[in-house]
């Protein structure tokens, strides 16, 4: 069976199409207006949700365009525009901002449901590619989204313009998300199953060992390294009398006493500790602790209150464990 290859002018398409599209989004710049300013002043005061809705590749390219507001702030959801036609209409309320997208700005669909949505009230936002159209002049606010040609060598198939359309909404969704003032950590709240969900959503108290193991500064350095290998961490604490921590002896603390031949049978474990070590509260973000580590090369962190009491201790498996890292 024969194999068909690829036509040699492949990489040359290939680079015209990249070109067009980058050329058709380049040319949005120059052509945001007041228009965008409206249409973001209508969602920031809308008390409804915004309605997202288009026919064909142009409701794919809603239907992203509301999962990109949704998740950045803007509660949004995606309609078909025919299904509104025959009951989902009821979904939509006087109190919501619908985006309309069709290249052209006469979709059928489109234009079956916006006389009726306009009719209670609610304020429509269009994005197509042509200012005169129907629902251009029908909008309270429109996004031009024309482009020169398609990128397609019939100049048929959407795909410059569906391209110039996304671009679009991305940028009414990141001035939406400026102007709410919506930040990381709110980002992180509506993807709380993706690793920056648990990267910032994540804290101290919840990876910690809240069994520390600590032994007591007159302890025998043979009682610590039974500590050590109680509490699996790698580590002890050391602690006073009101469960400070003053000290933390490690097995990097027991190879350097061995490296220097001392007699560990003779010693207290405060004589080999580290004093002073590194710690870190539990209401910090687990993160923080990693950025600890690797700043200062340790593997394990006394967790600790206010007072510099102990509360738990946390070791970079831990924070692999819970995929903090």
């Amino acid at each position: 069976m024969n194999q068909i290859q690829p036509s040699p002018k492949a990489l040359d398409l290939a680079r015209r199409v990249l070109r067009i599209e980058a050329e058709a989004v380049a040319a949005l710049g120059d052509r945001i207006d007041g228009g965008f300013l409206a249409a973001l002043a209508l969602i920031l005061n809308c008390h409804g949700r915004v309605i997202v809705s288009g026919m064909g590749k142009s409701g794919h390219i809603a239907r992203k365009i509301a999962a990109t507001f949704a998740s950045t702030g803007t509660p949004a959801y995606f309609v078909h525009p025919a299904e509104a036609s025959h009951g989902d209409l009821g979904m939509i309320t006087r109190d919501d901002v619908l985006i309309a997208l069709s290249n052209s700005g006469e979709s059928e669909e489109l234009m079956a449901i916006v006389p009726i949505f306009k009719r209670l009230g609610g304020k429509l936002i269009a994005m197509t590619g042509n200012s005169q159209s129907s629902l251009a002049r029908e909008a309270d606010a429109h996004l031009d989204a024309a482009v020169a040609e398609e990128a397609c060598p019939l100049n048929l198939a959407p795909t410059a313009s569906t391209t110039a359309a996304l671009a679009l909404g991305d940028a009414l969704a990141v001035a939406l998300l400026d102007a709410r003032g919506f930040g990381a950590e709110d980002f992180a709240r509506s993807h709380p199953g993706g690793a920056l969900g648990r990267r910032l959503l994540t804290h101290v108290r919840d990876v910690m060992r809240e069994s520390a193991p600590a032994v007591t500064p007159d302890a025998g350095v043979a009682a610590a390294i039974l500590e050590i290998s109680k509490g699996g961490i790698g580590m002890t604490a050391v602690v006073d009398a009101e469960r400070r921590v003053v000290g933390i002896f490690t097995d990097g603390d027991l190879r350097r006493a061995f490296e220097k031949d001392l007699d560990l049978r003779a010693l207290k474990v405060a004589d080999v500790m580290t004093r002073n070590p590194r710690s870190i509260g539990p209401d910090k973000l687990a993160v923080e602790a990693v950025e600890m580590m690797e700043q200062f090369r340790i593997n394990q962190l006394p967790v600790t209150d206010g007072d510099g009491r102990l509360l738990g201790a946390l070791n970079m498996h831990d924070l692999f464990r819970a995929k903090v890292i």
